[in-house]
């Protein structure tokens, strides 16, 4: 058995040692293919996020992620792809842009909010950890933990609120007195 191992290696040897080479080949055309294709694409993606504004890259909704992860795999498939050109990918952009304006103009409208954006949830309350809303967003004590060290709390007595927002992060609401929190600022908060 040993033996047939190491005949296979040797037989295989020359394939794996020219997919090795391949990945250090790097010929002028392609380099000046890459070259100029990461300008342009750049040079888009600098004037398409001033023409449609910083709510390009923000992270307010899912919406919002999913057009920074899109551009970035534009990007890079304009970049390295050779069958894509800077033209198709500028369009690309382009679309993607467009997508993310429109989401942004409906977003004003309930229904579609509805549909597409996550609530932000309550996960602790004073010094009570909820655990039925950390199960629902997925949160752990260890990352509840984690976020309130970072926020520099040094006792759970400070904590006014946790609060898992609907871009990912987790914000620490702090007890400099006992005033409430406004209801304004938890009106679309799940508890």
């Amino acid at each position: 058995m040993l033996q047939n191992l190491a005949i296979t290696s040797l037989v295989l040897e020359p394939q794996f040692e020219e997919a090795f080479e391949d990945l250090f080949v790097l010929n002028q055309k392609t380099f000046f293919l890459m070259l100029f294709t990461t300008f342009f694409i750049y040079v888009a993606v600098i004037l398409y996020t001033r023409i449609f504004g910083k709510r390009s890259f923000s992270k307010m909704s899912s919406f919002d992620f999913a057009m920074t992860v899109a551009v970035g795999s534009i990007i890079a498939t304009t970049i390295l792809s050779e069958r894509v050109s800077f033209l198709e990918g500028a369009v690309a952009l382009l679309i993607v842009y467009i997508l993310q304006l429109m989401a942004a103009y409906l977003r004003r409208f309930n229904w579609f909010r509805s549909l597409t954006d996550n609530e932000p949830t309550l996960v602790m309350d004073g010094e009570t950890l909820l655990f039925d809303n950390m199960k629902a967003v997925r949160v752990t004590e260890g990352d509840i933990r984690s976020k309130l060290r970072e926020a520099n709390v040094i006792k759970l007595s400070e904590i006014k609120a946790v609060i898992f927002e609907s871009t990912g992060d987790m914000v620490v609401l702090h007890k400099d007195n006992d005033d409430t929190i406004d209801d304004w600022l938890l009106t679309d908060v799940q508890r």
